[in-house]
């Protein structure tokens, strides 16, 4: 079975066209056979080793690839 981190950087990248961010939810689905707490994991770490990173509007949080994205620019982040 490939690295579920690969998994993930993949589905990302193959959506980076349509979307720049993404639900939690719609990155723990990749992982139908593992609880939420271990697919959190996953994520978690993608963020820690700075390969994804967090981002809220405020009331939910997404993750998305550094630097991706409209809202980048308009923070002012490069």
């Amino acid at each position: 079975m490939a690295d579920p981190k690969d998994i993930v950087l993949e589905f990302i990248q193959s959506k980076s066209k349509q979307k720049s961010k993404f639900y939690f939810n719609d990155l723990a689905a990749l992982f139908p056979e593992m609880k939420m707490r271990e697919a959190k994991k996953i994520i978690n770490q993608l963020v820690s080793d700075g390969v994804l990173e967090y981002w809220s509007s405020g009331s939910t949080t997404m993750y998305g690839l550094p630097g991706a994205g409209k809202q980048a620019g308009a923070e002012g982040e490069e």
